[in-house]
């Protein structure tokens, strides 16, 4: 089954690239707050485009006029909004390098994406134990670098100059849609990262989709807790709010629940970005009357659990729906639009257990596993999407594009189905199956089975699933667990009575205790390190 795309229009859907939607928005919100952070900084409109004109001032003085690509590695706050920006009018390429990796993946982050720079701050490298070597550009000292005429010029293009000249000074009008805008590895969850290229459009997409769903106000005020180096954050909570009408606050630190709770509380915000990991630690440790002004809450890049929406909502009055996407789309494919944006008299845009519709332009297919056929309404199979937010490609990869990458159709990788209302609902990840006997066994619906069984609760994690090979049955599954009272023997019998086949059951001995889940800084499941874990405890195995 195919789903058409939505056709939608809306005002912000008039393909204008997004450096210069930044421009009339910033003007816009002239004398209103536009974006501020938990480090005391407060901009309106007015100010954040003086401050992005002369950072785009100093770069233009310390970067080579060949350099392309620049490495950032900022937390998300107001200067690494500015920097973002400043590199993107100055015609640049901003790679958001993760901060949260090892230094073996950052340093081939950096080689593959041919790096000659770094902006970030020796304070933050520490803090995070990284390093960036001779490549090191420190935000502060480039501050200092501003001249009294930078800070003039700043202000008047900033202020006084008419739109369509600044644009004329910046070159903004030569940039062209297919230009690329930055280069975001993936989050290497599943083998190592890949620098997914994405273009002014293919974010630009995103952005007018999020506009389509949200109908966004200046009324509207974001929480960006999601990091930039994450396509999640780099769309929704940095483009998005720079390019349209809505303020944004920033905090570094996702999971400091009573900082979150205190900025939105204090700036009254109505939207909420986060991945289920993040909701959990809010729902433990933010006070209800914090979040009393959400309207919006997201919880994606994993699975949401209706208890954890459900808890969620008893305690905060608004319940997290879920969309889903990958940094291969820019990132977002389907949404499910929360009924407080809902608009009357349309067919109804959120359904519990789905992922929600295909966002504005896409258009979402089901194949066969095997043959590539089109599946029928209601069976499961391949999904690929197609549409305006499909990557340019992997970085220098054209092998690895072309894997993924046939006719414009971008191959997900997960397992779907659509319904007769077009609603879509992602049932597995073609990574996260075991072949047992000959049969194809999933990973997440035996999570669901472990968890329920250990009494999880508000979506808690407290087992997960992997495998390694086995020389009998061609995968052996392992169970990594917290600690817990049940008996690995008496687990096992309860699956088979809940009706898992057989070939679902782990054994009692392949289950592990583990102090904690490992995650990576975006809050998804480290799938790779589980793998890493589960081939040193069993190697490549044999059946018990």
């Amino acid at each position: 089954m195919t789903v058409p795309p939505d056709t939608g229009e809306t005002p912000s859907s008039t393909g204008m690239v997004l450096q210069r939607q930044m421009l009339r928005a910033c003007r816009n919100a002239a004398s209103r707050l536009k974006v501020a952070d938990s480090l005391g900084t407060r901009l309106t409109g007015r100010e954040l485009l003086t401050r992005i004109m002369a950072a785009r001032s100093v770069l233009q003085r310390v970067l080579a006029p060949d350099e392309k690509m620049v490495g950032v590695m900022l937390p998300p706050t107001v200067g690494g909004v500015i920097v973002n920006a400043a590199l993107a009018i100055s015609g640049r390429v901003a790679v958001n390098l993760n901060y949260t990796s090892s230094q073996a993946i950052l340093d081939t982050c950096i080689e593959r994406a041919g790096l000659r720079h770094v902006i970030s701050s020796p304070v933050f490298l520490a803090r995070v134990k990284l390093d960036v070597g001779s490549r090191l550009l420190d935000a502060g000292d480039m501050r200092k670098q501003l001249t009294a005429f930078d800070k003039m010029m700043a202000f008047v293009h900033a202020t006084i100059t008419p739109i369509p000249l600044l644009e004329k000074l910046l070159h903004l009008d030569a940039i062209r849609p297919s230009d690329v805008l930055t280069v975001i590895f993936t989050s290497g969850s599943t083998g190592d990262p890949k620098g997914v290229v994405l273009s002014v459009e293919n974010v630009g997409s995103n952005v007018r989709a999020i506009n389509h769903f949200l109908h966004l106000s200046s009324g509207d005020v974001a929480l960006g807790v999601l990091p930039f180096f994450h396509s999640y954050g780099y769309t929704t909570t940095l483009w998005t709010p720079l390019t349209l009408e809505p303020a944004v606050v920033y905090h570094t630190n996702p999971l400091d629940a009573q900082a979150v709770g205190k900025l939105a509380r204090e700036f009254h915000a109505t939207i909420l970005m986060a991945t289920p990991t993040f909701l959990r630690t809010y729902l433990r440790r933010t006070p209800a009357e914090d979040f009393s002004t959400l309207e919006v809450v997201f919880g994606s890049a994993e699975k949401l659990p209706k208890d954890l929406s459900d808890a969620f909502e008893k305690q905060f009055g608004v319940r997290p729906w879920e969309a889903y996407g990958s940094t291969e789309m820019s990132p977002l494919v389907a949404v499910n639009v929360p009924p407080s944006r809902h608009v009357p008299g349309q067919a109804p845009s959120a359904r519990e257990g789905t992922v929600g519709k295909p966002i504005l332009g896409c258009i979402a297919r089901i194949t066969h596993l095997e043959t590539l056929q089109e599946q029928p309404i209601g069976q499961e199979g391949m999904l690929w999407i197609s549409g305006p937010n499909v990557m340019q490609g992997y970085l220098n990869r054209p092998d690895l594009t072309a894997n993924v990458v046939h006719d414009g159709w971008y191959c997900t990788g997960d397992i779907a189905k659509l319904d007769a209302d077009g609603f879509l609902t992602i049932t597995g990840r073609q990574s996260r199956f075991s072949k047992i006997g000959g049969e194809m066994v999933p990973h997440l619906s035996l999570e669901e089975a472990l968890n329920a069984e250990l009494g999880a609760t508000d979506g808690a994690l407290l087992a997960v699933v992997t495998a390694v090979p086995d020389v009998k049955k061609g995968e052996r599954l392992v169970v990594f667990h917290l600690p817990t009272a049940h008996d690995p023997h008496e687990i096992c019998r309860s699956l088979g009575k809940r009706g898992l086949p057989n070939l679902w059951i782990p054994s009692p001995d392949s289950f592990v205790e583990i102090a904690a889940v490992p995650v990576l800084g975006s809050g998804k499941l480290d799938l790779q390190r589980l793998s890493a874990m589960a081939h040193e405890r069993f190697g490549m195995g044999s059946a018990p």
